[in-house]
C-alpha cells in the first residue's frame, strides 16, 4: 500500500484533497473553512504532479501543499468571511406594537421603570431617551415608540 502511494503521489494528494473537502462539507458544514483551504491546496498539489510540473516526491508534495494552502487561504479568506457574515439576519426595528397607546399605572423616569400588562404579558416600561421629558407620571397617556424583548419604550402621547 505504501509502495503504491509513493509511486502514485498525485493520486494520493487528489484523494486527500477530496477527503478534506468532504470533511469540511459533511462534518463541519462550512463553519471552519480551514479544511476547505487545505483540500484545495491538496488538489492543486495533486494536479501539478499529474501534469508533470512537480516531481512526485514527498518534499515537493508537502512544500507545494503548504504553499498552495497558504495562497488559497490568503486569496479566499475575505470572500469566505463575507459569505459567512452575510447570513446573519437583519434585525427588524419595526413592530405591530409601536404606536400602541395606554395610560401609565405608575410613575416612570429615565432612572426607574414601570410595568404594564398587555395581552397576558407583563411588559417592562422604560422612558425612551428621545422623549422630551425626564419622567412621566401615573395617569398620563403614553405611546410605545420602540419594543425589545419584554420592554416597551414609551414617550408622552
Amino acid at each position: 500500500m505504501i509502495e503504491y502511494i509513493q509511486t502514485h503521489q498525485s493520486g494520493f494528494w487528489i484523494a486527500l484533497g477530496f477527503l478534506l473537502l468532504a470533511t469540511e462539507v459533511l462534518v463541519f458544514g462550512f463553519t471552519t473553512i480551514i479544511f476547505l483551504f487545505a483540500g484545495i491546496g491538496a488538489l492543486v498539489t495533486g494536479l501539478l504532479m499529474s501534469v508533470g510540473i512537480l516531481p512526485e516526491t514527498w518534499i515537493a508534495g508537502v512544500a507545494s501543499f503548504g504553499i498552495s494552502t497558504g495562497v488559497t487561504s490568503i486569496v479566499l479568506w475575505k470572500p469566505m468571511r463575507k459569505m459567512q457574515d452575510d447570513h446573519t439576519p437583519a434585525q427588524s426595528h419595526s413592530s405591530d406594537l409601536i404606536g400602541y397607546q395606554f395610560v401609565l399605572q405608575e410613575d416612570i423616569s429615565l432612572m426607574s421603570s414601570g410595568s404594564h400588562r398587555y395581552s397576558g404579558v407583563d411588559w417592562k416600561i422604560e422612558l425612551d431617551p428621545s422623549a422630551d421629558a425626564d419622567s412621566l407620571s401615573s395617569g398620563q397617556r403614553v405611546v410605545v415608540v420602540s419594543v425589545d424583548a419584554g420592554i416597551f419604550r414609551v414617550k408622552a402621547a
